[in-house]
């Protein structure tokens, strides 16, 4: 793989036969971008427009700099529900202050995610495992939709968590105001259905433009539905925000660094998804990159934050794009929209606006995939492999609440610290296996019941290198699986392709303690660092090492 700076790598021999369906892609994307980043931008808690400005940098730039042919890049949910986190305590009640913290956080997260990309980081996105970033992305979902109900329903909005917002919402439904309901509902109505029965139509488009119509011949503005308002027409101010200092910038680089990791996790997810499908490699370093130009641009653009996007790049991909072409085809039909069609939008009722925004996160409250993990927990796999499979659902629920109750940073943090604790706590409980004998190979009595071993004689496996945080554990679970039969145990080491000093240590004292039991202990199939690191630990000779789990048993 090519690893020197690469420009515009998908335009590379473009073929004449890919302009149609690249332009076409491009015109659908648009459709929908444009209304969903009016929608994020009201989630960021800044004005509609900065979602427009932040989608043209950011698709030129990812165009240029990241390895996806398919993936687009703007605003989406997740990362403007961060940034509203983020810079709401630092702003405070100040709008215009609250603008340029928003649109600095998006220069700051540029600059990591490029710093990043250039350091070859790419590899951090593993260390949030899946099931904690599902619970995250729910979590969030639920989050930004409660946070979107009190526009639906036309009435006042309760500060607090999920659950305080949801009482705030019950609490005001008697001043609920049933024309704003009525707008939004049946754009809500629009969006989902046209997506399930005429997929091709841009639902958020049309849902969009009958709510401005509704404005227009009900003069509903006029009887309390509240509206987006007045929109700046014209491409936006270029440089750094003002009123800020190199202080500032300095405070948002930590936060910036969880706004990059979760909009990488989710861009990279997508990007991934559809190269499998068009059978090209992505890139993870250059996604970073890409992704850092996207949000410096963004924020030189009088912009916001914004990462990679599942839905539109699916639409992207369903419209039959074949390269980046059809991202820079978005690009400048926003920037049409920002020259002469601004004025259209200013009409466009909120509740239209929270009815588009809920349409677009409800697809992500994925129970079905937290089911999936309580299933394996509770299934037979769980009865086989019940402590690996606990994590997972235990951690997803974690990152899940952390967010419902904490609220979206804090909920991040804990997501990320649970990550941590997964990773050791797997790495300090391998699944230990007593195996047996099935024609040429050794499987997995737990999963094997059918398989009948010697009981005289213990053959175990560690799924994991031996060392200093699991080798307690590795020696408990040793002893547990002897009875008063066994006379010989035999450790299998083509599974574990490491040792340390503190393990190595560990297996003589195992030795010794089995001896006290009248058991014998052996090790086979050392592989290549196992065998020297246990020979120099413990002595030649001090725990007796056989080529193969064969010649170990036949030498009792």
């Amino acid at each position: 793989m090519r690893t020197g700076l690469q420009v515009f790598s998908s335009l590379r021999g473009y073929q004449r036969g890919w302009l149609r369906p690249d332009v076409l892609a491009g015109l659908t994307v648009w459709a929908v971008l444009v209304p969903e980043a009016l929608a994020y931008a009201t989630i960021a808690g800044v004005p509609p427009v900065v979602g427009l400005y932040a989608a043209v940098p950011a698709l030129v730039l990812y165009a240029a700099a990241g390895s996806s042919r398919h993936l687009v890049v703007g605003p989406m949910s997740a990362t403007a529900a961060l940034s509203a986190a983020i810079v709401a305590p630092l702003a405070g009640a100040d709008g215009g202050r609250y603008l340029a913290l928003s649109v600095a956080l998006a220069i700051a997260t540029g600059v990591v995610g490029l710093l990043a990309g250039l350091a070859r980081l790419g590899f951090v996105a593993a260390f949030i495992s899946e099931p904690v970033l599902k619970g995250f992305i729910v979590g969030l979902a639920l989050t930004i939709i409660i946070g979107q109900v009190p526009k639906l329903f036309g009435v006042k909005k309760s500060e607090g968590n999920f659950f305080e917002q949801a009482w705030g919402v019950l609490t005001h439904l008697g001043d609920t105001n049933w024309r704003a309901l009525t707008v939004g509902g049946a754009a809500l109505v629009v969006v989902v259905g046209l997506k399930r029965w005429l997929p091709l139509v841009p639902g958020s488009l049309v849902a969009v433009l009958l709510g401005i119509a509704a404005v227009h011949l009900f003069g509903l503005d006029e009887h309390g539905v509240a509206i987006v308002g007045h929109i700046d027409a014209g491409l936006p101010h270029l440089g750094l925000p003002s009123g800020l200092s190199a202080h500032n910038y300095l405070d948002l680089l930590g936060p910036a660094v969880g706004v990059l990791l979760i909009g990488f996790a989710e861009g990279l997810g997508a990007a991934k998804t559809y190269a499998t499908k068009a059978g090209y490699e992505i890139d993870a370093n250059r996604e970073l990159t890409g992704l850092g130009a996207a949000n410096l641009g963004s924020g030189l653009c009088s912009g916001m934050v914004v990462n990679g996007s599942l839905s539109k790049t699916a639409v992207n991909g369903g419209a039959g794009a074949k390269t980046q072409l059809s991202g820079l085809v978005v690009a400048a039909l926003t920037i049409l929209t920002l020259l002469f069609l601004t004025g259209l939008f200013e009409k466009l009722p909120e509740a239209t606006l929270a009815a588009v925004v809920i349409a677009a996160v409800i697809e992500l409250v994925d129970l079905s995939a937290l089911r999936a993990l309580y299933r394996v927990w509770t299934g037979r796999l769980g009865s086989i492999y019940g402590r690996a499979a606990r994590p997972d659902f235990l951690a997803a629920l974690a990152a899940m609440f952390g967010v419902l109750l904490f609220d979206t940073l804090p909920g991040l943090l804990i997501g990320v610290s649970v990550s941590m604790l997964l990773l050791v706590y797997r790495a300090s409980r391998p699944h230990v296996a007593a195996v047996a004998k099935e024609g040429s190979r050794w499987v997995d009595v737990d999963a094997h019941p059918e398989v009948r071993a010697d009981p005289e004689v213990l053959v175990v496996r560690v799924e994991s290198g031996l060392f200093f945080a699991n080798a307690d554990y590795v020696k408990d679970a040793v002893l547990r699986l002897c009875t008063d039969r066994t006379r010989l145990v035999v450790l299998d080491a083509e599974t574990s392709p490491f040792i340390d000093v503190s393990a190595a240590q560990m297996l003589d004292e195992l030795r010794e303690t089995l001896w006290r039991r009248r058991i014998q202990f052996r090790v086979a199939r050392d592989i290549g660092q196992f065998g020297d690191s246990l020979r120099t630990a413990t002595g030649a000779g001090s725990v007796e090492v056989y080529p193969t789990v064969h010649d170990a048993i036949d030498e009792r």
